[in-house]
């Protein structure tokens, strides 16, 4: 429908004039057209015009933005343009400067504007309302003035944008790559206010205005880590992000469009954000990973100190109280194996021992956990074990939980101990969260490193990073050693070569042409071998 009134003029003076009294008494009330044109047909008068407002108001529809009985625009331009606006406000204070505006006509329009253009605009708004410029920027309220972009005619942000097309295969997991922890880093940064590292409950209502509804519920501060006041730190507030692409990667791709991912950073889609991890076979052959989060399975009888595993990762005892209707059944944290920062996700599973899904059991390390005083809670963790982890290749580890109180005889015919030697596991691992501190997160470490090498067969359980074990696998793996082997090797190499040249070796090796090389240093060094 085209909200055109057309009037054609004709030689009768009569209608003319008429046509005239006829538009000035309806045209007051019909504001849903846009204009009134007068042409003629005979004449060719205003034919050009008429076909030009006749495309303008079917291309540029004024309906989703406009309200002509109230003479405003409508809530959802607003809410529209309001995102806009905290999209391109890239230091949050609520004015645009030269810099975001061009930020925001380039992405619009693909050209920036000249310095004189930007004086002429916010001299436009200047002269339309008092508080449209400050300190020589555009607040929101002169913002209002522009045009939207990425939404569609019911000013809704288009479901191509939001979740672009990822192909994930089977057996591979979704981590964010490098540039996108920058990027939400930033945000960060833009909307902590007060410089505390820790987003209170309006710094987080600012960040996400832009979005259509509240993304984090009061679960998130019993998932990620918090400060002594209950905020969500920088480091929780990163670990929220890995755990939402980790689990559900199409709902991290939206809130990114949300955030204006793809148009701060200038990519494609926000699926440039997105790093998809090899398949998990390929790691056990190669017995070597990239991946930068594991996840772990939490599972027990009821009672049996789950919750407060999850909740001791996040550096928290049993002094803080959960509400139930805040309760999470995850947490997220990072931890260091040799040096490299890792995420551990713990997922606490629900302790139905008739049936558990594959979510349940799709993991990198199962953590079994029973309490040390029911003399029924081992029986649990026995038969989940022989029922589902006993011929897998998932490594699995018993907890000993509650360890600070009287331990009782389990009600099973192998003690806890005796069933973890006869499956070739560690022994139980005790633990407490019964602690004036915060409780200790060795344990979590260790649970990482089966999860990054399920291949090894640990010798040791410890990673202080201190023992016999732990620094000949920090030296195994220094770079400064990898350099050491590939000069020798390359020395090797060229005296072998040589010795084939001048026929002074010709039944040497490399290795034992290079023992040559290697002796006159070891005569005079204390360390008598390599």
């Amino acid at each position: 429908k085209v909200n055109i009134m057309v009037s054609f003029l004709l030689s009768n003076t009569w209608l003319l004039d008429h046509s005239r009294v006829f538009f000035s008494v309806y045209c007051s009330s019909w504001l849903l057209y846009l204009c009134v044109s007068q042409c003629s047909a005979k004449n060719l008068k205003n034919i050009s015009e008429l076909f030009y407002y006749a495309q303008k108001a079917v291309l540029h529809p004024t309906g989703p933005l406009y309200c002509p009985e109230e003479k405003e625009m409508k809530p959802s331009c607003i809410k529209s343009l309001t995102r806009i606006f905290k999209v391109s406000d890239l230091d949050n204070d609520g004015i645009l400067n030269d810099k975001e505006l061009n930020f925001f006509q380039r992405t619009c329009f693909n050209m920036p504007l000249a310095p004189q253009a930007l004086e002429d605009v916010k001299n436009v708004v200047r002269k339309n309302m008092t508080d449209g410029v400050e300190d020589n920027g555009l607040t929101l309220k002169g913002f209002l003035f522009l045009h939207t972009f990425g939404c569609d005619d019911d000013l809704e942000l288009h479901q191509e944008y939001l979740f672009p097309l990822l192909k994930i295969p089977a057996d591979c997991t979704t981590e964010l790559n490098h540039n996108a922890y920058l990027f939400l880093q930033s945000v960060f940064d833009k909307h902590d206010k007060d410089r505390d590292c820790a987003l209170s409950p309006e710094e987080v209502k600012d960040l996400f205005k832009v979005f259509p509804y509240m993304p984090w519920g009061p679960d998130v501060n019993n998932t990620v880590c918090t400060n002594d006041q209950g905020w969500i730190t920088y480091q929780g507030y990163l670990s929220q992000w890995t755990l939402t692409t980790y689990l559900d990667v199409q709902r991290c791709l939206e809130y990114l469009g949300y955030l204006g991912y793809s148009i701060i950073c200038e990519q494609e889609s926000q699926a440039a954000a997105i790093t998809v991890t090899r398949n998990k076979r390929i790691d056990l052959q190669k017995k070597q990973t990239q991946r930068s989060v594991f996840r772990c399975n939490i599972l027990g009888a009821r009672g049996s100190g789950k919750t407060s595993f999850l909740q001791a990762f996040l550096g928290r005892n049993l002094l803080r109280k959960i509400r139930e209707d805040h309760k999470s059944f995850y947490s997220i944290n990072t931890t260091y194996v040799y040096g490299q920062e890792k995420y551990l996700l713990l997922h606490e599973v629900m302790p139905d021992f008739d049936f558990l899904s594959e979510e349940d059991l799709a993991c990198d390390v199962v953590c079994l956990v029973y309490d040390v005083n029911n003399p029924r809670s081992f029986e649990y963790c026995a038969k989940v074990y022989k029922q589902y982890f006993m011929d897998s290749k998932t490594p699995c580890m018993m907890i000993a939980s509650k360890s600070d109180l009287h331990e009782a005889r389990q009600h099973y015919s192998l003690t806890p101990l005796d069933f973890c030697r006869k499956n070739k596991l560690h022994p139980p691992q005790p633990w407490t969260c019964n602690t004036v501190d915060a409780p200790n997160k060795d344990l979590y470490t260790k649970l990482t490193t089966m999860a990054m090498y399920p291949h090894a067969k640990l010798r040791c359980m410890c990673t202080c990073n201190r023992c016999t074990f732990c620094i000949c696998q920090n030296i195994l793996r220094s770079q400064l050693l990898t350099n050491i082997k590939a000069k020798f090797y390359s020395v090797a190499n060229s005296v072998f070569l040589y010795s084939n040249k001048i026929n002074g070796y010709p039944n040497q090796g490399p290795w034992a042409c290079a023992r040559l090389v290697i002796q006159p240093c070891l005569k005079y060094s204390k360390i008598r071998s390599i």
